[in-house]
């Protein structure tokens, strides 16, 4: 199980690394996200199309993809781990709270390019290095 932030929704509508590997392992692993990660992806995406001249229309069909992919987690899951969550993020970005909540509530890693999780006492993985983890909990058959 991996927890992702919005950061790699995000990667994955603009068809970068992040959309191949969910694909590639999403029959293996499980792939879990706050509820609140999808809202931020949506509220931030608009202004990362318009600067990056994406066509809005695909890039929003990818994007209703992704729970296809990625199994949303209800705050009742993570709720309880709330204050522990902020203390442990609060320097960096206490509105990250929620991804490491879930985190810490399925005791599991975050996939993330924000480093404000760094260090927060939860294993995180980056693109570039996130496949070696997949292979490692969901090897091919």
């Amino acid at each position: 199980m991996l927890v992702l932030d919005a950061n790699i929704l995000i990667r994955a509508v603009l068809g970068s690394r992040a959309l191949l590997l969910l694909r590639k392992y999403s029959e293996r692993a499980n792939f879990v996200t706050p509820d609140t990660a999808f809202q931020e992806a949506r509220d931030h995406l608009p202004k990362i199309l318009e600067r990056q001249k994406i066509r809005e229309v695909a890039a929003y069909e990818i994007f209703e993809l992704l729970p296809n992919l990625i199994q949303t987690i209800d705050t009742e899951t993570y709720a309880q781990f709330e204050a522990e969550a902020r203390a442990l993020i609060e320097r960096r970005d206490v509105n990250d709270w929620p991804i490491l909540a879930t985190a810490l509530a399925l005791n599991c890693p975050i996939w993330t390019e924000d480093t404000d999780f760094f260090g927060c006492g939860v294993p995180t993985w980056t693109t570039d290095r996130v496949e070696h983890y997949l292979a490692k909990i969901a090897p091919s058959s």
